[in-house]
């Protein structure tokens, strides 16, 4: 083994000892020459192609030709231009740009671009809006109905000029014979029913007249289907037998004729289609009795022109007031409701 304690460098570069003359320098396998000159007059000429700095992030060694001062380490002489070994700075992963939104949404705050409305839609809109408003309308219209009465035939419950508001639906029917075309099912003699139940005494209904088709009418049920209305002398109202309890009636219940007595026919039945044209009929009358005209002059109401039950009052006496219409149950004097025949 060589002893290289006393290697030095002379003007060219080449290396010398003490002892045994001039000699080259000692080889070393990473460099291809000793003797090799770069043009800044290094005995070192640059790297060879292999040791080049690569890009990829995971070569941690970087080749570089630092100048440190020339001196003595150890046992070893280092030149000016010696190269060395360093570890490579970490180099950032590749990031890809933001764009606005991205970055928009990294700040907190983004905004979406509201793309361009065609008019078409626009008009879409506003006829779907239309046409919802005008369903809900007339659903409405079909279920209620505003009215104001007119005339006092109904003093002292509702007075002239008292808006009130009814229901079309409380007698609505429902045709049970469409279903019998399904098993086991059978309609009746009666096909037709009432969803909440039909007409009752006492209630406060808005009907159309025979007498006077053209016009609406508010009045009190009084008869129903197969009862016997009678009015005596003295004025008492006599249904099927038993005298009725009218608190809500105003003044003497006089009769117009020399016939005060009524006999309802029962419904679905050829005398009551005779009668009133209709399979139902029923006997009115105005609280106001001696300032009504009503079915004591001989005509009935038929079911079919029943507009709907009087709901609720909102307008009395020029400002608005929220009650209950006035339906009352018709009793007769011991606290009971007449019963049909």
């Amino acid at each position: 083994m060589k002893d290289f304690d006393n290697i030095g460098l002379g003007p060219e570069g080449e290396g010398e000892t003490s002892g045994a003359g001039p000699g080259p320098a000692p080889f070393d396998p990473l460099f291809p020459s000793w003797e090799e000159t770069s043009e800044a007059g290094s005995v070192f000429g640059p790297p060879p192609p292999w040791l080049a700095r690569r890009q990829d992030p995971d070569d941690f060694l970087d080749w570089d030709l630092p100048r440190p001062a020339t001196g003595v380490s150890g046992e070893f002489a280092y030149p000016v231009d010696t190269p060395v070994w360093r570890a490579a700075p970490a180099q950032q992963p590749y990031v890809r740009p933001f764009t606005e939104a991205q970055q928009a949404l990294r700040e907190g705050v983004i905004t979406i671009p509201q793309p361009a409305r065609r008019w078409w839609v626009s008009v879409r809109e506003v006829a779907e809006t239309v046409l919802l408003a005008l369903l809900i309308f007339l659903s409405v219209r079909a279920s209620f109905q505003n009215f104001r009465v007119e005339g006092a035939s109904m003093d002292p419950s509702l007075h002239d000029g008292e808006y009130l508001i009814v229901n079309k639906l409380s007698y609505a029917e429902l045709d049970l014979g469409m279903l019998d075309f399904l098993p086991f099912f059978d309609a009746g003699d009666q096909p037709v029913k009432h969803l909440w139940g039909g007409p009752e005494r006492g209630d406060v209904i808005v009907f159309k007249a025979p007498t006077s088709p053209n016009r609406d009418f508010i009045k009190r049920i009084v008869g129903l289907p197969g009862d016997t209305v009678e009015i005596t002398p003295n004025g008492e109202v006599i249904v099927n037998g038993v005298v009725l309890s009218e608190e809500y009636a105003a003044g003497q219940t006089n009769c117009n004729g020399q016939d005060c007595k009524w006999v309802i026919p029962q419904d679905s039945t050829p005398e009551s289609r005779a009668k009133c044209a209709s399979d139902a009929c029923y006997f009115v009358m105005g609280d106001n009795r001696q300032n009504s005209s009503d079915s004591r002059q001989g005509w009935l109401v038929p079911e079919e022109n029943i507009i709907g039950k009087a709901l609720i009052t909102y307008w009395k006496d020029g400002n608005l007031n929220l009650d209950l219409a006035p339906n009352h149950t018709v009793a007769s004097a011991d606290g009971t409701e007449p019963a049909g025949e």
